[in-house]
């Protein structure tokens, strides 16, 4: 995969040079400090859509829970000052999942809302008010969760999705940038074989090569992968973006341990000034740029289509996945937000609280761990690239 990305000025050989040695070890490092170590997730919620009691029976697939004794004291509800409380405390998760806002994730459905995602097809893609549609694309029901069925299919997939307005391409494109950062893991930590009760795990060629090889997948691979990069491109210019929220003295990311917070404060702050330096940012703002009743109007229906990719999270059958899939997704979520709320950062007060915007710790976490996820996606393609040159 190589060139410019559609939709943005952004080559991907600049991508691969500054993820690995700006981005990568850092963020690497970052994942690995108590704050960002901690997600509150609930994989007991039953899937919405379907009946599912099917769970994945490898017990790799299981997740641990944390007990409460191992929780650094800062992180639990009501061990921290006034500020840092309203961030980490437990009835504002609570609150957060019903509230009205991209980073807010899991909520439940009403029978109004199930019916309308079963039929999402038609109510996505009958409606016209998603955007403004160029008037001389083909305009087709098309269900973004199917695969495509054939190579006429895929084509006339990505026919139909370059038809679409930028908001729209967008929408789809992030979701299929979700996707291919998925496979990528399950393709670089590959339960390769399990001899004696020793599991062995590392990269197999043969299955990435089945998701993305362009004979494999009937052009579709690259197009996928392209995808990750434009999502990466999205997420790094949310952090950019966020940066003065955490440049304030108010914010602390607070475990209690001072020395280990003052430490991972100032890592995290390095990784802002190294994505505040990249060159070829994505440009947000020609997003939701026409009147202003058009443009609150189309951001409303992009987050209620994000928030419903979000509730598939609890239908999958494997743990681990059904982690990841949740922390990634309110991750995207809250990079959404911020990208949609520049004016309020940019009014924050420097010694207090703001009205305008505000992250959970939730949202902090899952947003920097999707990122981590995705610098981790883009360095393992490094890593096959390397592999299927010495495979030839």
């Amino acid at each position: 995969v190589t060139g410019v990305l559609d939709d943005c000025l952004c080559d991907i050989d600049s991508i691969d040079n500054f993820n690995t040695y700006k981005i990568f070890p850092k963020i690497k490092k970052l994942q690995e400090r108590d704050y960002f170590r901690y997600y509150k997730v609930n994989l007991k919620r039953p899937c919405p859509f379907w009946a599912e009691d099917g769970h994945c029976s490898i017990k790799d697939c299981h997740v641990e829970p944390c007990p409460e004794s191992k929780i650094p004291v800062g992180i639990k509800a009501g061990h921290s000052n006034k500020y840092l409380k309203m961030a980490n405390n437990t009835k504002e998760l609570e609150d957060c999942e019903q509230a009205n806002k991209l980073g807010a994730i899991n909520s439940t459905l009403s029978n109004q809302s199930k019916e309308a995602f079963i039929d999402w097809a038609r109510y996505d893609d009958s409606r016209d008010h998603f955007c403004e549609l160029d008037p001389r694309s083909v305009y087709r029901p098309l269900n973004p969760l199917a695969p495509s069925r054939g190579e006429d299919d895929g084509e006339s997939f990505y026919t139909w999705l370059e038809g679409l307005c930028l908001e729209k391409r967008v929408f789809y494109k992030l979701i299929s940038g979700l996707h291919a950062s998925i496979n990528l893991h399950l393709c670089a930590n590959y339960l390769l074989e399990e001899t004696w009760g020793k599991p062995s795990w590392g990269p197999n060629i043969k299955e990435f090569k089945r998701r993305f090889d362009p004979v494999e997948t009937k052009g579709e691979g690259p197009r996928r992968l392209k995808n990750l990069y434009f999502l990466y491109l999205i997420e790094l210019r949310a952090l950019s973006k966020v940066a003065p929220y955490f440049e304030r003295s108010i914010v602390d990311l607070y475990t209690g341990n001072a020395e280990e917070d003052a430490d991972t404060k100032t890592l995290l702050l390095n990784i802002f000034q190294d994505t505040k330096s990249f060159p070829m940012h994505f440009d947000e703002k020609s997003m939701f740029a026409g009147d202003k009743k058009g443009a609150k109007s189309l951001k409303e229906e992009f987050r209620l289509h994000f928030k419903n990719i979000s509730r598939i999270m609890d239908c999958v059958g494997c743990d681990k996945c059904r982690l990841w899939g949740k922390l990634q997704t309110q991750g995207l979520g809250t990079a959404l937000k911020i990208l949609f709320s520049e004016k309020e950062i940019q009014k924050l007060p420097e010694n207090s609280p703001s009205k305008g915007f505000q992250l959970t710790r939730q949202e902090i976490v899952a947003l920097l761990n999707a990122f981590g996820r995705l610098s981790t996606s883009i360095r393992d393609l490094q890593n096959f690239k390397v592999l299927l040159q010495h495979s030839r």
